[in-house]
């Protein structure tokens, strides 16, 4: 095994960063300050809400302080509230599902209030709050996928809390041009980033014929199990959901020319 520089451990490496955007900007820099190439080819992308004027009335309703607290599950809705240019009022906190999701709300300039210690999940987000407010019964807004089950709505009602639970987009695949295609396909892509588990199903369907020696790194035990679910073979998994943590479990291994290279 070659030795490995530490001031720049991915020397060499070409990187595929599945999302675009602030986020992806800076996971590019994270990823050349490392000595990386970074590919950014962003996989998913949210299409329009099929109610539009409910997102709309909920977002005015938001501005005009109405809500105790705005729960965001994903780095995507993010993007939407930043699209729609919402206002979140002081008055109203923020609560991010994980790390990955706070980063994005800080990279456009919202302030964060929570994210879960332990659970990284709608469960772990919704106990959290509960905890917090204890008896006090609060107005939330809560946005999310067309996709994602409302289980942080139903957990919060149940816990006496007013919820308006909104659609804020669907997720939509991305199509990559045929050079990144071709790229991953003769392995001149050496590691893809899964960061999510709808990236995970563009990677599996988008790229039917991942070289063995491509590393893929999921950037949490959830998406590596929504990745495990959608058929990928993952290399290696962040022990926490942020993205240092993801660049750092990959900058462990020796740039893959063979197979039999792709040791820790």
């Amino acid at each position: 095994m070659t030795e490995i520089h530490h001031d720049r451990p991915l020397d060499g490496w070409r990187v595929l960063v599945p999302r675009g955007g602030p986020w992806g900007d800076g996971v590019a820099a994270s990823l050349r300050s490392q000595g990386a190439v970074p590919v950014v080819a962003p996989l998913i992308n949210f299409a329009p809400t099929t109610d539009q004027a409910a997102l709309d009335r909920a977002l005015e309703n938001l501005a005009d302080g109405a809500y105790d607290w705005l729960t965001v599950t994903s780095a995507t809705t993010v993007d939407v509230m930043f699209a729609h240019r919402a206002v979140v009022p002081r008055t109203t906190r923020i609560a991010a599902v994980g790390e990955t999701t706070a980063a994005a709300l800080q990279a456009v300039g919202y302030e964060v209030a929570l994210v879960p210690e332990d659970d990284n999940s709608a469960e772990g987000m919704a106990e959290q709050i509960i905890a917090l407010e204890g008896i006090a019964s609060r107005k939330i807004l809560a946005l999310r996928s067309e996709i994602a089950k409302p289980v942080l709505s139903r957990l919060l009602k149940k816990a006496g809390h007013d919820v308006d639970s909104v659609v804020a987009y669907r997720t939509v695949g991305v199509p990559v041009t045929d050079r990144i295609m071709r790229d991953v396909q003769n392995g001149r892509i050496n590691a893809i980033l899964i960061t999510s588990g709808s990236v995970a199903q563009q990677v599996r369907e988008q790229f039917p014929d991942i070289p063995e020696k491509t590393l893929l790194a999921a950037i949490g035990p959830r998406t590596a199990k929504d990745a495990l679910k959608a058929g990928l073979p993952i290399t290696v998994v962040a022990d926490r959901q942020t993205v240092d943590a993801l660049i750092d479990a990959v900058s462990h291994f020796t740039l893959p020319h063979a197979a039999d290279e792709l040791a820790p």
